[in-house]
């Protein structure tokens, strides 16, 4: 018989040259390299799959999971021809390119992938950090290939500061760069597709220019200008040990935030599983005769039939599920 439990996950890293090295100081990630620019919490991809290390099925992925009996441990209402989720750390030492990502429609065309609706939550940033979210003016076309080549896009991007707590939602066809000093929490869908515009006259280990995608991404923008929103998640509601928020609801996925004073009860639901990402302190995760310790850093598969589960400690931790 099949054993469901909690699931510990083992990620995959990505050394990006803009990459640092908190995840591996701060955040447990001893076997990271230098640099690790992202942890890649929840994935299932044709090059990268999360692991399972504790229990009976440690050394198992996301993707055996699936052929195991994909209605107990993805969901019933969840996509079994791909898995819909990948959650990421991103520790951004350097400013990240300039980027935009496509929509469903542009994706599938470009490359056969998904669309690419993300969340970012600020873990930590330095004072004074920032990001780049939207365009500040109407532009077209032609002003955005101009300044691109000329170096002087940011004069026309909305400067964004952050602090710790702070959540963006990052759609299709918004312009957008994660800079220096940040590390952040990024809930999205399972894509990989991203158009690069401005990337600083950067080379890679090899000392090429990393490739942009201007043609690409002149076609997925949406030129038209917004107001950043500074979007504090709110209070939510407040129990005795715990209070969850609700940070971002979409098609494609909902997160919560939930700080933990003593302790929270939780319920996994047969449609979906959930994932559990730590993003400060340390506690206990508990299932039946299951005690399982964890720290800021550690990521949690929640199969959809689990069913009543408790977490316990001093902890901030951000749950998704589609």
């Amino acid at each position: 018989m099949i054993e469901i439990y909690p699931m510990l996950l083992k990620p995959c890293y990505k050394d990006y040259l803009w990459g640092g090295s908190r995840l591996c100081n701060e955040f447990g990630k001893e076997d990271a390299p230098t640099p690790t620019a992202e942890s890649w919490e929840l994935v299932n991809r044709n090059d990268d799959k999360s692991t399972i290390t504790n229990g009976s099925l440690a050394g198992k992925t996301l993707e055996d999971l699936r052929q195991l009996d994909a209605d107990r441990f993805w969901g019933t209402q969840c996509p079994k021809d791909r898995f819909p989720l990948l959650v990421k750390l991103i520790d951004a030492e350097s400013d990240l390119s300039i980027q935009v990502h496509p929509s469903e429609d542009t994706a599938q065309m470009d490359a056969g992938e998904q669309g690419k609706a993300e969340m970012w939550y600020v873990v930590d940033c330095l004072p004074h950090a920032y990001i780049y979210y939207g365009f500040s003016r109407k532009i077209d076309e032609n002003e955005f290939i101009q300044r691109v080549n000329d170096g002087t896009i940011f004069d026309v991007l909305n400067k964004v500061p952050v602090e710790r707590g702070d959540v963006f939602y990052i759609l299709p066809g918004v312009i957008h760069a994660i800079c220096s000093g940040i590390v952040i929490a990024e809930i999205q869908q399972n894509s990989d597709t991203t158009f690069r515009i401005y990337d600083y006259l950067r080379q890679n280990m090899r000392g090429e220019m990393r490739p942009l995608h201007l043609q690409r991404a002149k076609s997925v923008i949406d030129y038209t200008p917004i107001i950043p929103t500074n979007c504090k998640v709110n209070s939510g509601a407040l129990f005795d040990g715990f209070s969850m928020a609700e940070m971002f609801s979409c098609r494609y996925f909902r997160a919560y935030r939930f700080d933990i004073t003593k302790d929270v009860h939780i319920r996994s639901d047969p449609r979906s599983f959930q994932h559990i990402l730590f993003v400060e302190g340390h506690g206990v995760l508990r299932y039946k005769d299951w005690e399982i310790p964890f720290r800021k850093g550690n990521s949690f598969f929640i199969p959809a039939v689990l069913g009543e589960y408790f977490v316990e400690g001093s902890c901030r931790m951000l749950l998704s599920h589609v």
